[in-house]
């Protein structure tokens, strides 16, 4: 049994890893430029059919979060039985609804079912403050991406924004994470949460958060 679960964990993480790598390499190189395969296009009848009965196994949150996402910004780009996968859509580069939930229990209990990633080039020195405060943003040195995950668009939105201001000195980790939860607090009681609603800053472009690093002593001849 236990080798049975490896195996999915491996070819679900195969899939998702397939999936990523076939996105436009060339757009690495972009500046400014919404990736066009990146574009979301409409399904047509027979892939909704088929989206359904591959999500029958989800996680309720997984689609409630593929319903809300699909009514917002119209169907995804890829579906298969691990995860949605939408491309550029309002002010994401990509979105990923995957079909297991993990469980999170800042600033309350809940699970983290959606990632969603802008460009973005955090300081080195700002990596430690990041996991400090919050385990599920994920900065990306390399490709120069910085992606939230949660179960809800609107906490995405707050934990990309105060990372931001994590990034840029504006806030320390705890100030952050006090933020974090008065926000949340705000949205469920239905008042005014501006941190959950949109990106608050403009994303830089691809080419400039990108950092290739440099090779290591002796690696060029």
């Amino acid at each position: 049994m236990n080798r049975m679960r490896i195996a999915a964990r491996v070819t679900r993480a195969a899939g998702i890893a397939a999936v990523l790598y076939a996105l436009p390499l060339q757009a690495q190189q972009m500046d400014g430029m919404k990736m066009d395969a990146m574009k979301n296009k409409p399904m047509s009848q027979a892939d909704m059919a088929r989206m359904e009965p591959m999500m029958r196994g989800w996680p309720k949150a997984s689609r409630d979060a593929v319903a809300y996402m699909t009514s917002k910004y119209g169907a995804p780009m890829h579906v298969n039985e691990q995860m949605a996968m939408w491309g550029a859509t309002g002010q994401w580069k990509r979105t990923i609804v995957y079909n297991y939930e993990v469980k999170h229990d800042f600033p309350a209990p809940h699970t983290d079912v959606m990632q969603q990633w802008v460009d973005y080039r955090v300081p080195v020195s700002k990596y430690d403050d990041l996991a400090m405060y919050d385990g599920s943003v994920v900065p990306e040195r390399t490709n120069g991406e910085m992606s939230a995950r949660c179960d809800k668009e609107g906490a995405n939105f707050l934990a990309i924004n105060l990372a931001h201001e994590i990034a840029t000195g504006k806030r320390t980790a705890m100030q952050a994470r006090g933020k974090y939860a008065e926000q949340i607090k705000a949205m469920m009681a239905m008042r005014p949460a501006p941190y959950t609603e949109r990106i608050m800053f403009t994303p830089m472009m691809m080419s400039r958060t990108m950092d290739p690093d440099r090779p290591a002593a002796g690696m060029i001849k």
